[in-house]
């Protein structure tokens, strides 16, 4: 019988594209709510309660209000999968990242309860978790990280604004250096001090570019770049979702666009580096509505629901 799941905000960027993709797979049975029930938080509890498992692609508040109510319901026995920023360290929670560690799979796999990362998280948390779990880099050192997405990610608003000429072409944002990512990037990571984080957004709809630039030289124990490349090529050797790209050795290849895994659950790794000058720049690129939220969500799902990953 078919695992029923029930995505709670199903009309939003990317509610839509995770109920378009569950709705295609023969083992899941996706519930459907009538469009004047959307915002009858009963109605919705009920379709949740009627579930396996419910996705929430809400608001931070919204979901906040539906994981109190749930909670007070002793019989209830869904399984949550959050999309918000909500609880992604919150006590309780599982990370839903399964490239985090190495048994992180079977952590969701039993979880009750599951955050969806971010999509800047996501590209981020994979260039730095392994390099701080080996050694690498401290988890106190000082960091920079610049990340550049598509306008999808930004809610209707913005999209409407892009998409109507009504929107610079390229705008840095979050400049108070609070973004809402930084606490799970924080936790995840294994960083005690927060980073410099800087996002812009693109007038493209979907990709991303997450760079983060290493002075060696200013790393204790001083890492070369080989060592940083060779753990994450290690770190990430036949995952079927993350892979490490050799650095080219054709300078004509030395640049990168973000939308060439647009439309795919991957996210590339990569390590460029200047001996002369001990610089090493870390790069994820990843579609930010792909592995970085909607594709992600899907594995997810299937993992807490003990079916196979697609």
């Amino acid at each position: 019988m078919p695992k029923r799941v029930f995505v709670d905000g199903q009309a939003g960027t990317v509610g839509l594209s995770i109920h378009q993709r569950l709705s295609g797979m023969p083992d899941i049975a996706v519930l459907d709510i009538p469009e004047t029930q959307r915002k009858d938080l009963d109605a919705r509890l009920q379709r949740i309660l009627d579930a396996d498992l419910a996705v929430l692609c809400l608001p931070d508040q919204a979901a906040i209000e539906v994981v109190s109510e749930l909670n007070q319901r002793s019989h209830n026995t869904t399984k949550i999968l959050d999309a918000s920023t909500a609880h992604r360290v919150a006590p309780g929670w599982v990370y839903g990242f399964p490239e985090l560690t190495p048994d992180q799979p079977d952590r969701i796999r039993g979880a009750q309860q599951v955050t969806n990362p971010g999509c800047y998280a996501t590209g981020i948390i994979a260039l730095l978790r392994p390099l701080i779990d080996a050694g690498l880099i401290p988890p106190d050192h000082p960091l920079s990280i610049h990340a550049t997405s598509g306008y999808s990610g930004g809610g209707r608003a913005l999209i409407s604004a892009m998409e109507t000429g009504q929107h610079p072409p390229f705008k840095l944002y979050s400049l108070d250096l609070q973004h809402k990512h930084l606490p799970e990037i924080r936790a995840h990571a294994r960083l005690t001090q927060a980073p410099i984080f800087t996002p812009a957004v693109g007038n493209y709809r979907q990709g991303m570019l997450v760079t983060i630039p290493l002075h060696l030289h200013a790393i204790p124990g001083q890492p070369t770049a080989d060592a940083i490349a060779q753990t994450l090529h290690e770190r990430y050797a036949h995952n079927p979702r993350v892979a490490f790209v050799p650095d080219p050795q054709d300078p004509q290849r030395f640049e990168l666009e973000p939308q060439a895994l647009n439309h795919t659950d991957r996210l590339e790794i990569r390590v460029f580096s200047q001996p002369k000058h001990g610089q090493a720049l870390l790069i994820a690129r990843l579609d930010n509505l792909g592995i970085g939220a909607a594709g992600n969500a899907v594995t997810n799902t299937r993992l807490m629901l003990g079916l196979g990953m697609v």
